[in-house]
């Protein structure tokens, strides 16, 4: 038996992150929601969302009830990060970082269809394969519904670039610049401005890569 986390939505302009858990045998499916407030301004900074998944987490193992011999699977999304980290502490080598295909990765995407079109949004057929289109398709529907932005990842700094979501544009600190991680892909700030012509890191991966670099030449 295997219980297999998984999110969607992260990536996704419109709506919060639906987080589901999936057990293979007896069949078993839950999930919650992580809200878009914990992706806009005030909270998304402070990175809290990954807090509130790794609540989510708990709360959906707690339903599941793992088996003591169970292994528990998460996705390899940054999502999780902190959450794999936490539930080490209980579970130890059980928790392990996969990959999702197949029937988990599907009910945890229906979840996340059904919320988004409870909010009047239509998706794309070929959403998972034209990410780009599909992004540029739901900032069109939040300028044709813009009573509807309360739902949208307003938190991003990339969205700076858009007028629409000036109003929401994240302040960062007097010479700090956004940016996103080429590592982990997560948003961050660094003391330069990014120009596009090379990487930019995070705080944890540049440390990764600077403690590589000193044991590899050691």
């Amino acid at each position: 038996m295997t219980i297999i986390v998984d999110d969607a939505g992260s990536g996704d302009l419109l709506f919060g992150v639906v987080i589901g858990a999936y057990r293979d045998e007896p069949h078993a499916f839950c999930y919650d929601v992580v809200d878009v407030k914990f992706f806009q301004p005030a909270l998304f900074r402070k990175k809290e969302y990954l807090t509130q998944t790794s609540k989510i987490v708990c709360q959906l193992l707690n339903r599941l009830q793992p088996k003591p011999d169970e292994e528990i699977h998460f996705c390899q999304g940054y999502i999780f990060d902190e959450a794999a980290e936490d539930l080490r502490k209980t579970y130890g080598e059980r928790i392990q970082r996969i990959r999702v295909i197949g029937e988990p990765q599907r009910l945890v995407e229906i979840a996340y269809l059904d919320e988004i079109r409870n909010l009047g949004y239509e998706p794309l057929p070929e959403r998972d394969e034209k990410r780009a289109k599909n992004f540029f398709h739901m900032m069109r529907w939040l300028k044709a519904n813009p009573n509807m932005m309360p739902y949208a990842k307003t938190g991003w700094p990339r969205l700076s670039r858009y007028q629409m979501f000036k109003p929401f544009e994240q302040k960062v600190e007097r010479g700090k610049f956004a940016a996103v991680c080429a590592d982990c892909q997560k948003e961050c700030e660094v003391p330069f401005k990014p120009n596009g012509n090379r990487p930019v890191y995070c705080k944890e991966c540049w440390a990764k890569r600077k403690s590589f670099r000193k044991n590899a030449s050691g």
